[in-house]
């Protein structure tokens, strides 16, 4: 009796980190292309911005490029850069994102983000958001934002 408890803890344990870890690593693919952990800050009511992050990785042999995206919870998306000038931080476009055959591009805090400009709703804690991403070689995939009050890394 005791072997069958021990079991069935072990089991409990795995079913507990493997949950755990699927409920935090979100993966979708296009092509040789994986977006990983897509996720957002929550809203206030009324704000008119938004913010997405991801990450790309290219397990391809070519580059793909990322030429926009989209949402129906904004009116668009748009690509910024947060740039350090004249000891500010400031947001510049960046137009359309190459990722090079084995390469990672991060969009996260303070770097490379996806604004999500005319929020049509306020993005709540707990939720997920649809987000379609174009890309010139892969074509279009919709990837789940999360949004969470914490960094998801």
């Amino acid at each position: 009796m005791h072997v069958l408890n021990k079991k069935r803890s072990w089991a409990a344990i795995l079913l507990a980190i493997f949950a755990g870890t699927t409920a935090v690593a979100q993966e979708f693919h296009a092509g040789t292309l994986t977006i990983q952990h897509p996720w957002s800050r929550p809203t206030a009511e009324g704000m008119p911005m938004g913010v997405a992050y991801f990450v790309i990785v290219n397990r391809g042999k070519a580059a793909d490029t990322l030429l926009s995206a989209s949402t129906p919870v904004a009116e668009s998306a748009e690509f910024h850069r947060t740039l350090l000038e004249g000891g500010m931080a400031r947001m510049r476009p960046a137009g359309e994102i190459v990722i090079a055959p084995g390469a990672t591009v991060k969009a996260e805090p303070e770097g490379l983000h996806l604004m999500l400009v005319g929020l049509k709703q306020a993005l709540k804690a707990g939720t997920q958001v649809p987000l379609v991403l174009t890309f010139k070689n892969a074509g279009q995939i919709t990837v789940e934002l999360k949004v969470v009050a914490s960094t998801v890394k």
